[in-house]
């Protein structure tokens, strides 16, 4: 039986720059391959390019830090053997955290943390598998569209709203978006104001 591998694009360790766990260290898994192709996508290149990586040579890479979170992110994670991948990081002993656009819907049973930022189709099984869900907001954001995702608001799903690109316009008009929808949260590219790689 053939072993699982994924197409990689990239490996790195940092510190989480958005959302709920900003200022965290972790390592991020970018995965190859997204057929989503969004204008405001901020990681290209990794739609394009990546190196086929097996189990052993992908936990070789992660054992070089010291850090016991990953971050599978693209690309889009859930176009490759999601599952296969979360199994191996968690009997590695890794807690596996998981940013998708949740256009597919995928086993994410096992990961610890599923964050789900819509783009132009979204599963609504993957938007309730969801712990955030994030979303993109610009210029041209269908505001009345933007109010559906409220309706996934729960014990266990919050609502993040993040400024497309930290532009000024774009952070004014989430906190207009917050002040009538209190329960959701403010999500800045901090990696970004901080020049963190």
């Amino acid at each position: 039986m053939p072993q699982p591998s994924w197409k990689v694009n990239e490996i790195f360790y940092s510190i989480q720059g958005e959302g709920k766990h900003t200022g965290m260290p972790a390592i991020f898994v970018r995965l190859a391959g997204c057929s989503m192709h969004c204008p405001f996508c901020d990681t290209q290149y990794a739609a394009r390019d990546g190196k086929e990586t097996d189990a052993p040579a992908l936990l070789q890479a992660l054992a070089a830090w010291p850090a016991k979170t990953v971050i599978i992110t693209g690309g889009e994670p859930t176009e490759q053997n999601l599952p296969a991948l979360i199994a191996v990081l968690k009997e590695a002993g890794y807690q596996v955290h998981l940013e998708t656009n949740g256009a597919r819907d995928t086993d994410v049973s096992r990961a610890d943390f599923v964050c789900v930022s819509p783009k132009r189709y979204v599963s609504p099984e993957m938007l309730k598998k969801a712990d955030v869900i994030k979303i993109v907001v610009g210029q041209e954001t269908d505001l009345d569209d933007l109010q559906k995702y409220y309706a996934y608001e729960n014990a266990k799903t919050q609502i993040y709203l993040q400024p497309e690109s930290n532009k000024q316009e774009n952070i004014d008009l989430c906190v207009k978006l917050l002040k009538n929808h209190p329960s959701a949260r403010l999500s800045l590219q901090t990696h970004k104001l901080a020049n963190i790689r």
